[in-house]
């Protein structure tokens, strides 16, 4: 029996390359179709022919992401099934090191051909700009480390796939503990968060020892490609050729001078209103007014036909991008014991369809989340018919613009879910969701910031680096007595284990977002289209470009952030 909800899925197009069939887990098997790519190359001797082998280059990639991305969606779906999990490190350890090289040796031979500088310029601007970087920073000695660095990543998923606590009799995943701290009842909450942190706590060493090490390898691979620190290297390594760290320091001060009041005031709203001299972790999730939690659906089922009608009242196609989803089985949304925290889209790249993983319970933010991932689904759907591999993907700034976008058009149709007075409840609450949502990823990045150019550092000096941005960015919130749980609660941030540096493209594309949702005020149409038409570009313009179409300004200073964030609180007060 398979563990993926999906079946076989046929390609998108038919394979003219790669062999039907073929063991893509299998490196005997893919090693001749390398050795036959760049035997060819020589033999392009036009931009014709040059273009011929980029595509059965993008054939070979779209064939192997696949299989990645199935096995990944496996191991998440059951960390607990051995089978999935060997499955998974089997493609890690076996055949991704053994990737890297031959793809790295492809992309020496496209630099160095003498059609390049042919190609049309336009269409391969991006292209060109971004092998020419991979093949600059890529290190053979590098490769194994790669390979370490993903096993690590692996063990904190698996430890924190594997939290659960026992709650008046009933054991639960930290995930479905989170419906508590929305109920009324104060100590219910407050035991239910107690509960949480310990369980977290228990594994903090286990975290810290993980981090460690992941900082180690890190540094050491910054270092074989010749940067100074892993910060510099990353920002290389992600394609950031829009911006720089100065600018992300800018946008963290931003951020502090513009976005951090504005928390304090509702913060400051919400104790007022809860009748409390201070408020503590338990209080921040509760409704104010002390009303139950919103509960938009009791089975995902539901969840899923209600989403499916928003997008029926948003726009006819992406309501049928949706519903494509679901006739092909590409949703696994229930939460359950063994399966890996969190929410993601990824694409199956030879079949050029989306699949969409969380772990929904039945609250408010599991609509955001359904919403938001949609997005993801709808952007990957929008480049189908783009033949190059690499541009099906767009980078993560502009990735996240697609999902976050989506939130907010789709939260004009909340009533789908909720009465009126409910649906705008939970309008404020997203919204207010935003404004908190900043200050905590000027803490993740911020502190990645640190951690990397303070090479040596030990665990007394970052837990000290962390305890200053939460004073900066945290709010007027009191840990009195939970000082440990404050000073390691970026644990549960996975990124900053698994994804280095990927947190600040989330408020970059934030204020995108904003921007969408601010024009679709004053013309919901064209922002639509505009919207639409920046997906379909995919990754085949730079940055600013993708903003520029989706009508946006790629800016992330204080000048950006303060209409838009005025725009929210004018909405808030509505509200």
């Amino acid at each position: 029996m398979s563990l993926l909800p999906f079946g076989k899925l046929a390609a998108h197009r038919p394979r003219t390359f790669v062999p039907q069939p073929l063991d893509l887990g299998d490196w005997p098997q893919i090693a001749p179709l390398f050795d036959q790519l760049e035997r060819r190359a020589a033999d392009a001797k036009n931009t014709a022919e040059l273009e011929r082998w980029l595509l059965d280059w993008s054939e070979l990639n779209a064939a192997l992401d696949e299989e990645a991305s199935r096995r990944y969606i496996a191991m998440t779906c059951h960390t607990d099934n051995a089978d999935a999990e060997k499955a998974y490190l089997y493609f890690v350890e076996h055949v991704e090191p053994q990737l890297k090289p031959r793809q790295f040796a492809l992309e020496n031979i496209f630099v160095a051909h003498p059609a390049r500088g042919s190609l049309p310029v336009a269409r391969f601007e991006v292209f060109n700009r971004d092998v020419k970087n991979h093949v600059e920073l890529f290190r053979p000695e590098n490769v194994g480390l790669e390979t370490e660095e993903a096993k690590l990543c692996q063990q904190y998923q698996k430890l924190i796939g594997a939290q659960t606590v026992t709650f008046r009799g009933e054991e639960k995943t930290l995930v479905q503990m989170g419906r508590y701290l929305e109920d009324p009842d104060r100590t219910l909450r407050q035991e239910a968060w107690e509960h949480v942190a310990k369980r977290r706590l228990v594994d903090a060493d286990k975290c810290e020892e993980i981090f460690d090490q992941l900082i180690t390898l890190r540094g050491q691979i910054a270092k074989n490609a010749g940067f100074k620190n892993y910060r510099d290297y990353a920002f290389r390594q992600k394609g950031r050729f829009d911006y720089t760290p100065e600018n992300c320091r800018q946008f963290h001060d931003a951020v502090a001078t513009e976005i951090v009041p504005a928390v304090r005031a509702i913060q400051h709203d919400r104790r007022q209103q809860l009748k409390l001299e201070k408020l503590r972790p338990w209080d921040l999730a509760v409704d104010p007014q002390n009303r139950p939690p919103l509960k938009p659906f009791l089975e995902v089922g539901e969840m899923v036909s209600r989403t499916q009608k928003i997008f029926n009242h948003l726009d006819p196609e992406l309501a049928a991008g949706f519903q494509q989803l679901q006739d092909l089985k590409l949703l696994d949304l229930d939460n359950r014991k063994g399966k890996a925290p969190g929410g993601y889209q990824s694409t199956l790249s030879e079949a050029r369809v989306p699949f969409i993983f969380m772990n929904a319970i039945g609250l408010q933010r599991d609509v955001e989340t359904i919403l938001h991932e949609a997005g993801h689904a709808f952007h990957a759907q929008a480049t189908r018919d783009e033949h190059l591999y690499a541009y099906r993907g767009a980078p993560i700034e502009f990735c996240e613009v697609a999902s976050m976008a989506m939130e907010l058009l789709g939260n004009e149709f909340l009533e789908e879910f909720y009465p009126v007075a409910e649906a705008n409840r939970a309008r404020k609450t997203h919204l207010e969701g935003i404004i908190g949502f900043f200050p905590w990823m000027a803490t993740v990045d911020a502190l990645q910031h640190w951690i990397y150019t303070h090479p040596g550092h030990t665990r007394a000096e970052r837990k000290a680096a962390y305890l200053q941005l939460m004073d900066r960015f945290g709010g007027d919130v009191d840990y009195s007595g939970y000082e440990e749980v404050r000073a390691y609660s970026w644990h549960r941030q996975l990124h900053i284990f698994l994804h280095p540096f990927y947190y600040v493209e989330y408020g970059i594309a934030q204020l995108g977002a904003l921007q969408v949702w601010a024009n679709s005020r004053r013309d919901k149409v064209q922002a639509l289209a505009d919207y639409k038409k920046s997906l379909a570009l995919g990754g085949s313009r730079p940055l600013p470009e993708l903003f520029a179409a989706a009508g946006c300004q790629f800016q992330f200073d204080a000048a950006t952030i303060k209409p838009l964030i005025q725009l929210a609180s004018t909405e808030l007060a509505k509200l």
